[in-house]
């Protein structure tokens, strides 16, 4: 049977079973440490949206559109809401980056952006009007790449057509919330991983499909569970199956390690039997990063028997998600004197980041290895400044977690050294990037577009401000 079902038919009973499913495990999610589950975590998500349409976003969109505030204004306005209200994941590549891009490529005429920019994002009567603004946007975005690139200009740095649908469809949702879906990257990987999506070239077509899968869906769970599911309620379930970043518990089944229990013996190789077939993007490699992080007790005896503290493997671990990501690597780590355990380097961006790792079961304190950070910050910074061609050093750390005293440590650091940024990264942050990199290469750069942007801010990074920056 076909998987996906062309035609009236959405989805086939299967696909809505599996579909259900999840949307029980949502339901059913135990309690964060804080006490609060993760559908009164998203009821309060969406409670906090829903007033702030109604108090500044609507209202501004409206303004916009009705001439009461100018393109400038207007883009600044939306930029600062979504900076100190990360409700939407605006601020992003797909958001606020693509808005800001489409400004500067139209810098020549920004009457013409004003009016295709209002047009684009005013709320559509019908379904054949939304794919028609869609069509249009994109015809207008693509001439703006196109002159761009005639100017001299790289492709990266043209607008990307596949952030249309995710701008439009936020400001049609502000507008509509109970018609319009926002299209989230989250949900349409997690609709892939679930075998409910398969995209196509064909960007308005795509974006009203998933509009009708969200509405079926809205109705079986509906059905199925008792509850009222509208259009955020749906958002939420494909939020929790694809690591829930509003937050909240997230249903991971830990890999296990291998003793052979669960292989069948196939002639001199050991193959693992499934009950479903992986939906996973990540290499075992990378998805074991986060329990190495907490410093599992199954994990110290599984290195040891594999001849390697967990410490040193979770350095080559965390080495191999930086070379996946594409950047030029350096494993040095431990016998290596004061020295970061790894370098990465972006040679067509002109950074580096020196990043290390520390297994922690309760997070890691800057603190400890303030000194020892700053001698080997600035013996490494001095080499990589010789080479001449990068702009900027970023210093990381990967870890479980971080506990909350590294604000005068990292003021201390970027005073003191030449690194740009000090980035604290928990290990599901850097299983996010891959994760996220891994499923649309040419949309994650490693550039200010890109990866890049992550290391541009100092501080925590969890996989929520990953997938809010780069999906």
């Amino acid at each position: 049977m076909t998987e996906i079902v062309s035609g009236n038919e959405l989805l086939n009973q299967n696909q809505i079973h599996r579909a259900v499913e999840v949307m029980r495990s949502w339901l059913g999610a135990p309690s964060n440490p804080d006490g609060r589950t993760p559908y009164a975590i998203e009821k309060q998500l969406d409670d906090d949206r829903i007033q702030l349409i109604d108090t500044e976003l609507g209202p501004l969109v409206r303004e916009y559109l009705t001439g009461k505030k100018s393109l400038t204004e207007f883009k600044s306005q939306v930029d600062g809401i979504n900076k100190r209200n990360e409700y939407w994941g605006f601020k992003g590549i797909k958001g606020q980056m693509f808005f800001n891009m489409v400004v500067r490529a139209a810098d020549d005429d920004l009457d013409e952006c004003d009016s295709e920019l209002k047009a684009a994002i005013c709320v559509p009567d019908s379904e054949d009007i939304a794919k028609s603004r869609i069509k249009t946007f994109t015809s207008y975005v693509r001439r703006l790449g196109e002159q761009l690139v005639e100017a001299g200009e790289t492709k990266h740095k043209c607008p990307r057509i596949s952030s249309i649908p995710f701008f439009l469809s936020y400001f049609w949702q502000i507008q509509d919330r109970t018609t319009w879906p926002v299209y989230y990257t989250s949900s349409i990987n997690t609709m892939s991983d679930l075998n409910l999506w398969q995209s196509t070239d064909d960007l308005a077509n795509d974006y009203i499909r998933f509009k009708h899968i969200h509405e079926l869906l809205g109705r079986e769970f509906t059905s199925a569970s008792g509850k009222e599911f509208d259009l955020y309620k749906v958002e939420h379930v494909f939020w929790f199956k694809g690591g829930n970043p509003s937050g909240g518990a997230k249903p991971i089944k830990p890999p296990t390690i291998n003793n052979g229990t669960d292989c069948k013996e196939n002639g001199s190789r050991a193959v693992e039997s499934f009950s479903e077939l992986p939906d996973s993007y990540i290499p075992p490699v990378i998805s074991i990063l986060p329990r190495m992080a907490l410093h599992e007790d199954s994990l110290i005896e599984a290195a040891k028997k594999s001849g390697i503290s967990l410490e040193r493997a979770f350095e080559k671990n965390v080495h191999a998600a930086f070379t996946i990501l594409g950047y030029k690597t350096t494993l040095l780590g431990q016998g290596q004197g004061r020295t970061q355990d790894g370098l990465a380097i972006d040679y067509d961006n002109y950074y580096a980041v020196l990043w290390d790792s520390k297994v922690r079961k309760d997070g890691y304190s800057m603190g400890t290895d303030d000194r020892t950070i700053r001698e080997y910050i600035t013996t490494q910074s001095r080499g990589l400044k010789k080479r001449g061609a990068l702009r900027n050093i970023y210093y990381a750390v990967v870890s479980s977690s971080f506990k909350d005293d590294f604000d005068d440590t990292i003021r201390g650091i970027k005073m003191e050294t030449d690194v740009s940024e000090v980035c604290l990264i928990e290990a599901e942050a850097l299983v996010a990037m891959i994760d996220l990199k891994l499923r649309d290469p040419q949309q994650v750069t490693l550039g200010p577009d890109g990866v890049q942007r992550i290391f541009s801010n100092s501080g925590s990074i969890n996989a929520n401000d990953v997938r809010n920056v780069l999906g």
